[in-house]
């Protein structure tokens, strides 16, 4: 995948996620890096909401060897992970 494809679909990614976050919660505003969960914006509950969102919206299965906090800690850290599960990579990127 080209760059400018692949930059294309992570703000998609990233723009989808963060709408889902600050729909279900009651922020202003959200940093792309802001740890959801040592913030508090996030609990484990929410957290299983936002993976059952992520699995419906991008047609991903996310397996028991997924559910690592680093994976959904930030908007950033999520779009990373969906990206990964989608199998998009950058063209810099190893494959």
């Amino acid at each position: 995948m080209n760059n400018a494809l692949y930059a294309e679909e992570e703000k998609k990614v990233r723009e989808t996620v963060t709408n889902f976050l600050l729909s279900s919660v009651n922020i202003p505003s959200l940093n792309h890096d802001d740890d959801l969960f040592e913030s508090g914006i996030v609990n484990s509950l929410f957290a299983v909401q936002l993976m059952t969102f992520l699995e419906k919206i991008f047609v991903i299965e996310i397996g028991t060897d997924d559910l690592d906090m680093e994976n959904f800690k930030s908007v950033n850290a999520t779009t990373a992970f969906v990206m990964r599960k989608k199998g998009w990579q950058s063209a810099g990127a190893a494959p």
